[in-house]
């Protein structure tokens, strides 16, 4: 009992500075993973349904633009986060004023996961059955028609899964994020964990990120089930 007193009056637990606290550095975590996913879906997801339908399609221009497109999300998740964020510094400096603290890493993390998301997003809508698509463009549905009311509609499970994945791959990047000055979890843990050969500080970070971990799998899954018509039917 002693020792677990002693364990929860370490300036981790009590701290109310940024630098040492473990709750306001569990914020910036929330603040940077929230942020980057909504950036991230508003990006990714029209991106992978572009990269679903230039795929296939009789025209040229539009099969031209898949192989650029493709190319350039494919070296981009090439890139370990690590030395994207570090190459990405100058372009982060240009938009955000500066090059570190959690706002200036959400433009790194966009970049990051935006061509991840829109990945899975294509594999997603790959899985559909072509039947259904091509029956609907047969009763003369215009091709927006589909991606709404079909694509969208029909692999909303597929998306949601691709998205909760998505969602704990950038928690993992905010850690990483958090060596290079992001703040966060990651800050903390690389910091007073790391450096200062703190165990309880790492041992405490990784519980909570664990923990957030977690969540967000246990809520997307059920997300996707309630979205799933054939899990009800």
């Amino acid at each position: 009992m002693n020792k677990l007193s002693e364990w929860f009056s370490d300036p981790v637990f009590t701290s109310t500075t940024v630098n040492s606290s473990l709750w306001i550095n569990t914020w910036l975590t929330i603040y940077m993973t929230l942020w980057t996913m909504i950036l991230t879906v508003l990006i990714g997801v029209p991106l992978g349904v572009l990269l679903f339908e230039t795929r296939r399609s009789r025209s040229a221009l539009a099969r031209r633009l898949n192989a650029v497109v493709g190319f350039i999300v494919n070296v981009l998740r090439s890139f370990p986060f690590v030395i994207l964020i570090i190459a990405l510094i100058p372009l982060t400096s240009a938009i955000m004023g500066r090059a570190t603290g959690p706002d200036a890493a959400i433009v790194s993390l966009t970049i990051a996961s935006v061509p991840f998301l829109a990945r899975l997003v294509e594999a997603a809508l790959r899985d559909l059955p072509a039947g259904k698509i091509e029956a609907v463009a047969m009763m003369g549905a215009s091709r927006m028609q589909i991606i709404r009311q079909v694509l969208i509609a029909e692999a909303m499970p597929g998306l949601i899964a691709a998205i909760t994945t998505t969602t704990i791959a950038v928690i993992g990047y905010t850690a990483m994020a958090g060596t290079v000055g992001a703040g966060g979890l990651g800050d903390l843990a690389f910091r007073r964990g790391y450096q200062n050969y703190n165990s309880l500080v790492m041992v405490a970070t990784v519980v909570v990120l664990v923990v957030i971990v977690i969540l967000v799998q246990v809520i997307g899954d059920w997300l996707a089930r309630r979205v799933d018509h054939r899990a009800r039917s």
